[in-house]
């Protein structure tokens, strides 16, 4: 039986319906959104596994391209692997959900949201996200949901819940907030440098929709929900719990607080080995031996909070708004357009700048349409950063982690007419421990200044830690590995010293207060603060020049009329042009041209070649020309690309001159002045030579060497037929006959 329900927000209708489409999964939702459509199914599998330590979910967004009515792009056409934009958003979804399923249900859980119909308006991701919660809800899967989300846009002052793209594209913060009717457990979003307050005014609005959305899944879950699967928890205890316990204890107390991670790390090993040998008779066996484990853990999760809470003693023992000591290094690489190093205690990140040409731009092809990327920034977290051996590769977490520092630096890039390079940003994860993002946002704005990229303000990051007790609460500044595995919230904020850039939040606890909200941001800006302080003391203004290894650029605007001559029938004259001054060359719809050299030289030969195409001669002015024919009379010397004109042999010296050949040679480069452009459009030359001492030239000898007695009439260039002499008199051959 199939059941619809609806809930308006802004102008157009959320409609939830289930029960018409994917029966057979434990749970789908059809859900739609103005002209966008997502089918969101739900499946667990049947295989229990006792004594899980984590939730084996995956969330697999996927967008159809058949849903904007499009084709897919190249050879294969079809959908294949996730683009970044459907991993971004798979993130997104499992991230609130996720700590709402409990471990003991031991089953792997699969979410399929699918993008089915795109109306080019309203947004899929947030759809997506709302379908995936209900769908769960109303299984059979166990989950301590639902969850639902929102995105808040600020535009023209005005906070816009569920914006349509036009409206994003105007706003000034945008943000993506999801949670459970009793608080916010998800934040993520950018901002073009917005304050402090207007961020906790953006995620205050989405509380009210968020909380009707959930009170909404669950009327569709009274009307179509499943009984829920049993969990399946692990019934045997540990043995000799309470003695473990209390040795163990006295051990942790001490390793625990080891400052340096890896002699941290060891000193808790040799704790738990040592636990473990005194106990061995009680662990007999695999069970036993992951009770044990588990144990420890929470031993080990009991004594941080406590530590912080009681005694705001840290593991490495600073306090909790001390930030752990940082240095700057600029062009640590020789032959890199731009590099940094920048650590930030047993972090660091490693920043490489590249500079490319509009050439370089990443096309990108999916449901809201083609566009191109000038700024790229790329995160590789190898294994070898935290002392590991595995696989090197790109996962959903590097690609997450670089979106939202590449989100943080976007906002203060210059525009592509006053900086017209592609940008590309690596940042390369040499150690890790804590917030390896927020050290690449630190790393990147190094190397971008480093590489001469006008930035508009320099940006650095900060990770925050939280950790509850009932009342009482601590925020942590700048927080370690540890102190993200064991705490209740992790916050991570990007921006200048005028505002906030990027933002990202995941609670693990069922909301924050905004009391917390607002000391947590507070904080965080005082540490972003104190590390753009030590940053600037490095580089605190781009660099004068780019590297000499970067690629040259020189850009100018043509009338859009005169786009045409400059590419030429088939693109023969721009071609000519990239191959005679070894250039790469873009022109735009509205006339805007760039040329990339690889030396400056060579871009503004290129430069002036191409304005002489689309320049008018301009008469009285002083050229340096090129002499193409030697006649008698005279040469003809081409001034700007394609337009010549005649130097009359009277006008080549003060002198007399008996042969054009005497004064200047075919090939030559000659400078002349243009003294006319007559009714025919022919271009009247003096050679600099031939002016006098007011830069005027006599007028030329009435001579038997002149054009007309040997039939001969100078280049017109591209003047049309119809303008030549003659061109309006009609054909001779048929005038004398009917003489």
């Amino acid at each position: 039986m199939a059941h619809k329900l609806s809930y308006k927000i802004g102008t157009e209708e959320l409609i939830l319906e289930t029960g018409r489409m994917a029966k057979q999964a434990n749970g789908a939702v059809f859900a739609t959104f103005g002209g966008s459509a997502i089918i969101a199914t739900a499946c667990c599998s049947e295989k229990v596994t006792e004594g899980l330590d984590f939730v084996p979910l995956t969330v697999e967004y996927n967008e159809k391209f058949y849903a904007a009515g499009k084709i897919p792009g190249g050879f294969i056409k079809r959908e294949t692997r996730p683009k970044d934009r459907e991993i971004l958003v798979s993130r997104i979804i499992d991230r609130p959900m996720r700590p709402l399923f409990d471990k003991a249900f031991g089953r792997e859980i699969q979410v399929v949201p699918t993008c089915i119909s795109f109306d080019g308006v309203n947004p899929p991701d947030i759809l997506g996200l709302i379908a995936a919660s209900a769908a769960v809800t109303i299984s059979d899967i166990p989950f301590s949901g639902p969850i639902a989300g929102v995105r808040v846009c600020l535009v023209d002052e005005e906070y816009v819940v569920n914006p349509t793209h036009d409206q994003i594209k105007k706003s000034k913060l945008e943000i993506v907030v999801a949670g459970t009717s009793e608080g916010i457990t998800m934040v993520e979003g950018h901002a073009s440098e917005a304050s402090e307050e207007e961020m906790l005014k953006a995620i205050e609005t989405a509380k009210k929709p968020i909380a009707e959305i959930c009170a909404l899944i669950l009327k569709l879950r009274e009307l179509a929900g499943k009984d829920k699967l049993p969990l399946a928890p692990l019934k045997i205890v540990l043995n000799r719990k309470a003695e473990i316990e209390a040795y163990a204890r006295g051990l942790l107390q001490s390793a625990l607080f080891t400052k340096v991670k890896h002699e941290r790390a060891a000193a808790v090993s040799k704790a738990k080995k040592d636990a473990a040998a005194k106990f061995a008779d009680a662990l007999t066996d695999e069970i036993q031996k992951k009770l044990f484990d588990a144990q420890i853990e929470d031993l080990c999760y009991e004594i941080l909070r406590g530590g912080i809470l009681d005694k705001g003693m840290r593991v490495d023992g600073r306090g909790t708004e001390d930030i752990r000591p940082i240095s700057c290094e600029i062009s640590v690489l020789p032959r890199t357009h731009g590099s940094a190093l920048f650590t930030r205690g047993e972090t660091q990140a490693l920043g490489v700048t590249t500079l490319g040409t509009v050439f370089d731009e990443q096309i990108l092809d999916d449901i809201e349409g083609d566009r191109r990327d000038r700024f790229m920034l790329h995160y590789n977290f190898p294994p070898f950063s935290v002392g590991e051996v595995g696989r090197l590769g790109t996962g959903r977490r590097e690609i997450g982690h670089g979106h939202l520092a590449r989100r943080a630096i976007e906002e203060v890039l210059p525009t592509k007419e006053a900086f017209p390079y592609t940008v590309r940003v690596v940042s390369e994860v040499l150690e890790s421990n804590g917030s390896s993002s927020m050290a690449t946002v630190c790393a990147a704005t190094l190397s971008l200044l480093q590489a001469g990229v006008p930035l508009k303000m320099p940006v650095a990051g900060i990770a925050m830690g939280l950790i509850t007790d009932g009342s009482r609460y601590a925020v942590l500044s700048d927080i370690l590995g540890d102190e993200d595995h064991l705490g209740d919230m992790d916050f991570k904020v990007a921006g200048s010293t005028r505002g906030i850039t990027a933002f990202q939040m995941d609670i693990k606890i069922a909301g924050v207060s905004t009391e917390i909200l607002t000391k947590a941001l507070d904080q965080a800006k005082r540490g972003r603060m104190h590390i753009l302080g030590i940053m600037e003391k490095t580089i605190s203004i781009p660099a004068a020049e780019i590297s000499i290894y970067a690629p040259k650029v020189v850009s100018t605007k043509v009338d859009v009329e005169k786009i045409g001559a400059i590419i030429g029938p088939g693109g023969k004259n721009i071609k000519a042009l990239c191959e005679m001054f070894s250039v790469k060359i873009n022109v735009d719809d509205d006339g805007s041209v760039t040329i990339y050299g690889a030396t400056q030289k060579a871009a503004y030969d290129a430069k002036d070649a191409i304005m002489g195409i689309v320049e008018d001669p301009e008469v009285g002015r002083i050229y340096e020309g090129t002499v193409k024919r030697i006649m008698d009379f005279g040469a003809f010397i081409e001034i700007l690309p394609g337009k010549e004109g005649l130097c009359h042999i009277s006008r080549l010296s003060k002198t007399r001159v008996e042969r054009v050949s005497d004064v200047i040679h075919e090939g030559d480069k000659v400078k002349v002045k243009l003294l006319e452009v007559d009714r025919l459009g022919r271009l009247n030359l003096a050679h600099v030579d031939s002016l006098d001492e007011n830069g005027n030239s006599p007028t030329p000898e009435h001579s038997d060497r002149g054009p007309s007695d040997r039939g001969e009439r100078p280049s017109y260039g591209d003047r049309p037929r119809g303008d030549r002499p003659g061109g309006d008199r009609g054909p001779r051959r048929d005038d004398s006959r009917r003489r």
